[in-house]
């Protein structure tokens, strides 16, 4: 694999700084990155899915069953209930409403402080994002030494998507977490197989049993298994342990997804109520094959169904039914930074040109691909959450186009980075709705996305302290679309389309995601509003 970082020659910065200065640099960009998603998450009412895994969380923890939320696996929601319980919250074990009523009974209805929950809620995701800066920055590190590692720790730390979703009480963040882990322990394991196969399966088996959209990566990362077993191996000796190290791996991550499930509920009890839709064809035969749990199955024959739904998506202003393959690819162009997406761009084919990196290639662009590839033939284009492991697959690579021997590769990443921190900053708080500078920024992503892109609900309390200090008095009108009540945050509006057209005077309220998806009677109202004001840029306020 070429010189370590000790026998390179080391850069002019290396020799005058100290063995203290890439810890303290690292410390520092995690510092950061910890700063931004806990000023961010206190400030933020609960999003959309985020009440569904609180509350599931605590049902799993406090019942053992597995009653709520069974369309996911229950790991990453194990892991927030673990935070929930932290905070000692009240349960009124008697409710037995659904999973979105559970969840906001839970907050709202039986005595808690939701601000106080929702943080406890996100503490541990915010723990795992962090731990997995530690994973970009070790990775990075091992293939481009350790200013690549800073490099790809920078654009990991400052990255508005990783902001965004790692300071959120929700499932994305996490699993994407656990397939990079995954991925970098069976590198690792191309000279010390025994070691960190196993390590590697229960990365995997983890991110299996927080969302069944990584399941696409196993064949892949079983492949890279094999091929770091059989890496210092020739002839029919490297098949055997090609296949052994497969099997290894495979072996851990069901063990992990059957632990999870029996953590829950020893048991191994369904979700009550009908059962789940049959899934035809070869992709119901697949999902009969597995050996998870039958609950696993029966998730995944859930999120089949949701798939054949005719859901809505709005992209570049144009609202349209069904899902459109480009939808992602170009979302992603939107809001990730313009840095990010040249560092992305050289560092993928630096990791291709340079000979040295090669053998990282498959383990590093591979995985990203199929699960960008799975993610792009789904039907719900909700926003970029579904491939958040670009910002952390490909910061990895980005690193490492400092392996590169070509003079200016250190000031042009260094401009790059510095470009991408300025950017990440200057949305602060607002990472949600961030779009780069190509696209005008946060304030108008409104115009081109909506959803978890812009708007998941995530602005309530602003809206109710905006209302307070500028608009005290007035008649509000409002269309929320989102899982918090506004009323527990002292906003007493109404819904202007209860009422005929003529009655709606005063302040209209609308989340940009509803506005995205208006017709009607709702799009006449707003047509003949003026916006007069922005909240968090994911709500906009109009008078009439």
């Amino acid at each position: 694999m070429g010189m370590t970082d000790e026998e390179r020659p080391q850069p002019h910065w290396r020799r005058c700084a100290g063995p203290w200065a890439v810890p303290v640099l690292v410390a520092v960009l995690l510092a950061q990155l910890a700063f931004a998603m806990v000023t961010t998450a206190v400030q933020q009412t609960p999003t959309i899915d985020e009440p569904v895994y609180v509350g599931a969380g605590v049902d799993y923890l406090r019942e053992h069953r597995l009653r709520l939320n069974p369309e996911h696996p229950p790991l990453g929601k194990l892991v927030i209930g673990v935070g929930v319980a932290l905070a000692g919250p009240r349960v009124d074990a008697s409710f037995e409403g659904g999973q979105s009523a559970w969840g906001r009974h839970l907050l709202y209805e039986s005595g808690n402080d939701p601000w106080r929950l929702m943080l406890w809620a996100r503490l541990p995701v915010m723990a795992l994002t962090l731990l997995c800066g530690l994973v970009v920055f070790a990775f990075a590190r091992e293939l481009a030494g350790r200013a690549g590692g800073l490099a790809a720790l920078a654009l990991y730390a400052f990255s508005p998507d990783v902001v965004a979703h790692g300071s959120l009480a929700t499932l994305d963040a996490p699993a994407a977490g656990f397939v990079l882990t995954s991925v970098w322990l069976l590198w690792r394991a191309r000279r010390r197989p025994r070691l960190y196969l196993p390590l590697a399966g229960l990365a995997l088996g983890a991110a299996l049993a927080t969302r069944a959209s990584t399941l696409p990566a196993v064949p892949v990362l079983l492949g890279l298994a094999a091929l770091s077993t059989a890496a210092r191996v020739r002839g029919r000796r490297a098949a055997v342990r090609a296949a052994a190290g497969a099997v290894v791996v495979a072996v851990s991550a069901v063990a992990v997804v059957w632990a999870a499930y029996l953590v829950v509920d020893p048991r191994l009890r369904g979700a009550a109520g009908p059962p789940p839709p049959g899934v035809p064809g070869l992709k119901g035969a697949l999902v009969d094959l597995l050996p998870f749990p039958e609950a696993y199955r029966d998730g995944m024959r859930l999120q089949f169904g949701l798939e054949r739904h005719p859901w809505q998506g709005f992209l570049f202003g144009r609202l349209y039914t069904g899902s459109l393959w480009y939808y992602l690819p170009a979302a992603l162009l939107v809001k990730t930074p313009l840095g990010a997406l040249v560092l992305w761009a050289a560092g993928s084919a630096a990791v291709l040109a340079v000979r040295r990196l090669r053998p990282a290639a498959p383990y590093l662009l591979l995985p990203a691909a199929v699960l960008l590839a799975s993610a792009m033939a789904g039907s719900r284009n909700f926003g970029t959450r579904y491939a958040l492991f670009l910002p952390m697959f490909l910061a990895v690579a980005a690193g490492c186009v400092l392996a590169a021997r070509v003079r200016w590769a250190p000031a042009v990443t260094l401009a790059l980075v510095a470009f991408v921190a300025v950017s990440s900053v200057r949305t602060y708080p607002y990472y949600l709705p961030y779009a780069n500078e190509a696209f005008g920024g946060p304030a108008r992503t409104r115009l081109l996305l909506h959803d978890s892109a812009v708007d998941w609900g995530q602005d309530l309390g602003r809206l109710a302290d905006r209302l307070r200090e500028r608009y005290p008095g007035e008649r509000v009108w409002l269309v929320y679309k989102g899982s918090g009540v506004p009323s527990h945050y002292g906003i007493e509006a109404a819904d202007p389309r209860s009422v005929p057209a003529r009655e709606v005077r005063g302040l209209l309220v609308v989340s940009d995601s509803a506005a995205a998806k208006a017709t009607g009677r709702l799009a006449a109202l707003i047509d003949s509003s003026r916006p007069v004001d922005d909240v968090g840029h994911s709500i906009t306020v109009y008078r009439r």
